[in-house]
Order: structure tokens, then sequence, then C-alpha cells
């Protein structure tokens, strides 16, 4: 769930979610308050016109008869009966008291009391979408002293309504979790249209890496989208026709060298002098390794070798056969027991790089083979001196070399690490060094398992 969050998909997600759940939390707010406003001003308005019938209708009936009159006319909300004692007057009237006193003329007196009703001090419930909730009722809640044509003081008096029938009705958690099931869906849907190209950007580069002749890019979905798997898949063309040219290059200028190095090597068994012929016969050695292995270097970096499914426990035994066919020191240990996808010319040189530097700067090479976590590791261990810390980050850049005993004296050309990096890295894998607590230099080649046929 971490690493979902931590995505593409799950930030547009979320932001996505959290936007609308927000924007619709708060525009219902804004609508229940609108509806409770709206339905405040109609019962105000209601109770308006209510108690002007009301007043009008008692002034009509006889003052014997007007008591009972009321009690059979009051209806929840509007009561108008007889006043039962002299309360304060308020100090100015009310603005109910001002506008029902315009409506039904001078000829009736009006006085608002200074003691409200106790009824307008005692919470209601008010539904909303977080539920029920108490609230005192924030219209119009009152007593006034009507004084009659006739003389006659009645009370009329102003309650909270009952309470809103439809918010009552109104099932707003079953409201609430339908518009969140589908925003969450929308959001999702939304987040995975949206991250789907980068996803298949970064994959496509990360193909790009590991074989620059993978398929280009189907140029597919938005224009946005369509352009830039155009300019990938040029990039792509212009990155393969680049390491094309310089691999030809390269193979051009070797092939030139040899036959001049080889005149140069048949003269120099005429030379009289056996101290300088073997000295200039080491030098010539050393140009033509050199030259294979800037090619062997070359090489390294094109990918059009086809991948295909091997087994790696026997490509390692067949490396480590020929290497003790060829009289070095090389000990297996653990198998893989698993099938990669891989291209087994390339993985074998890789592999057969690390042996030889093992065996040539440490005598021998104890190879562990091991399936864990996704990937299998491979370490090569030898016996050497080992080399300095600070050395270790600078032994792959190509041609160094460092002034131990891994020196040209041994043999080597400084391109042999960076040649096994740059295949291990086409296998989507990783390539690092380390001096063993023991003693010796440990490399560790790391490969992502890919299955056949995967």
């Amino acid at each position: 769930m971490k690493a979902f969050f931590s995505s593409m998909t799950g930030r547009v997600f979320l932001t996505l979610l959290l936007g609308t759940v927000i924007s619709a939390i708060l525009t219902q707010l804004l609508v229940e308050d609108q509806h409770y406003q709206i339905f405040r001003d109609y019962r105000d308005n209601q109770a308006l016109e209510r108690s002007e019938q009301l007043i009008y209708s008692a002034e009509i009936v006889p003052a014997s008869a007007r008591a009972a009159y009321l009690l059979s006319a009051n209806r929840p909300g509007i009561r108008l009966e007889e006043a039962p004692d002299q309360a304060a007057i308020a100090a100015t009237p009310s603005d109910f008291t001002r506008k029902l006193a315009a409506r039904i003329g001078r000829e009736y007196k009006l006085q608002t009391l200074a003691i409200r009703p106790a009824a307008c001090s005692v919470p209601r419930i008010q539904h909303s979408m977080f539920g029920p909730s108490l609230r005192v009722w924030p219209g119009v809640c009152e007593s006034i002293n009507v004084r009659m044509r006739d003389g006659e003081l009645l009370r009329l008096q102003i309650l909270p309504p009952a309470g809103s029938v439809l918010a009552e009705l109104s099932d707003y958690r079953m409201i609430l979790a339908m518009f969140l099931i589908c925003i969450t869906v929308l959001a999702y849907v939304v987040a995975r249209m949206t991250t789907r190209p980068l996803k298949q950007l970064a994959q496509a580069a990360k193909d790009l890496g590991n074989d620059i002749n993978h398929p280009p890019l189907r140029l597919a979905g938005a224009s946005e989208i369509r352009q830039a798997s155009a300019a990938f898949n040029a990039m792509q063309a212009r990155i393969r026709q680049h390491i094309f040219q310089r691999t030809q290059m390269l193979a051009a200028i070797t092939h030139d060298l040899q036959t001049p190095l080889t005149r140069m090597r048949l003269r120099l068994e005429k030379v009289s002098d056996d101290e300088l012929q073997q000295r200039l016969i080491g030098d010539l050695s050393a140009m033509q390794q050199m030259v294979r292995e800037g090619l062997d270097l070359a090489r390294s970096m094109d990918s059009t070798e086809t991948m295909q499914a091997l087994d790696l426990d026997s490509l390692l035994g067949s490396v480590c056969c020929d290497a003790t066919d060829a009289g070095q020191q090389v000990e297996v240990r653990g198998s893989a027991k698993r099938a990669l996808m891989g291209r087994p010319l390339a993985l074998r040189r890789c592999l057969v790089n690390l042996i030889d530097n093992a065996v040539k700067y440490g005598q021998q090479a104890v190879i562990s083979v091991e399936s864990s976590g996704g990937a299998t590791r491979i370490r090569i261990r030898d016996n050497g001196p080992g080399i300095d810390p600070s050395e270790l980050g600078r032994v792959f850049e190509p041609f160094y070399r460092i002034e131990t005993s891994r020196s040209r004296e041994s043999g080597g050309t400084g391109l042999g690490l960076t040649i096994a990096r740059n295949i291990a890295e086409q296998h989507g894998g990783t390539l690092s060094l380390a001096n063993h607590p023991a003693g010796g230099l440990e490399v560790t080649l790391v490969l992502p398992e890919y299955y056949a046929g995967k």
C-alpha cells in the first residue's frame, strides 16, 4: 500500500479523490446552509401571514367566544391567546413586530415583549450530511402583545417549527457513501489513464537500456503522448545508429591495425639483440591486446545478440571448465537452479573477464552462486591484496589501472571490468566490488530473474 501511494498513480489518485471529496463536502455544506436559510425565511413569512389571519379572525369573533375560538384555531408554532399577565415590554420593537404592524394597520397596537418564550432557547434536532445535531432555531421566535380594536389584550407567540420533514427523511450517510464509492472509482480510473503513458515510457527506457534493438513504441493515445513516443523512438534510432557507427569504426581500426602490427612482429624476429627483441615483442603484444579489448568494449555496448533462455548453472559450469582446462584454479559453490533470459555470448564474456581478473591478480577464483530476493547473485572472490577503498569506484573507468600488482606488467589493459559492467547493465543487473573481510577482492554480479518466456 505504501508503494502504491508513493507512485505517480497513487499521488494522482489521492489528489483527485481528496480534491473532489473536499469540494463536494464544501458544496454540500453550502447547500445545506442555503436550504436552512430558505426554510427559515419561508417559515418567517408563513408566520407573518398566519399571524395576520389569526388576528383578523379573532377580531370578528365576539369577545365572549374568542377564547374558545382561539383554542381551536391555534396551531403549533403560532399561538394567539389572552394575555395572562403584564410582562415587560422591549425597548424597541422587533423587525417581525414592525412588519406585522405594517400589514394589519394602526388600529391594532403591537408591543414586543422583552422576555422570549422558553421554547426559543431549546435546541432542535438538525439533520445534515454529518448526522443529526442540536441547534437553536435562528428564525423568528418571540412574544408580542396585541391590543385589539375593542381594547382586549391578546398575546401572540411565534414559536420554533416542529422540524424539517425533508431533512429528517434524507439519509445523508447512504448518499455520502455512494458518492465516495463513485468518486473513488472515477479517481482511480483517471489516475491509471493519466499515468499509464508514463509507465510505458519508463518501461521503454528500461528496455532500451537492456536492448538497443528493442521494438519502438506504438504511437497511440493523446497527441502529447504520441509526440513523446515519436521523440523517444527517434532518440532510440539515433542511439542505435551511433553505436553501430562507433562499433564499425572500431572494428575497421582494429582490422587495419592488425596488418601493420603483424608485419612489425615479423620484422622484430630479425632483431639480433635478444633483450631488445623481447621488450619490443612485449610492447607489441600489449598493443594488440589493447586493440582487441577496445573492440570488445565497443561490442559490450552493443546489444544486437538475441535474448534467449539459458541455464545459468550450465553457462557458469562451461566457463569454469574452460578456465580449469587452461590451468586456472576455479571453485564453484552453490547453484542458481533457474533459467534466465539473457545473451549467452555476452554473459560468457562477462564471466570470463571476472574469473580471469580473479586468477590473474589473486591466483584463484572462488565462485558462490545463490538466488534470493528476486535476483541471482554471483560472487567471485580472489586471494589477492585487494584494492584501496578510494580506488573501488574508479576501476570501472576505461583504461584505468591502479599502481599495484594489478598493473600492465600482469597483462591488464583496464578494460575488463568496464566490459563486464556494461554487459551486466544490459541485462538489468549490477556489478560491484568490495574488499572481503578475510582478505582478497570480492566481485558481486547481480542478475534479475528474467524467467524464460517472460
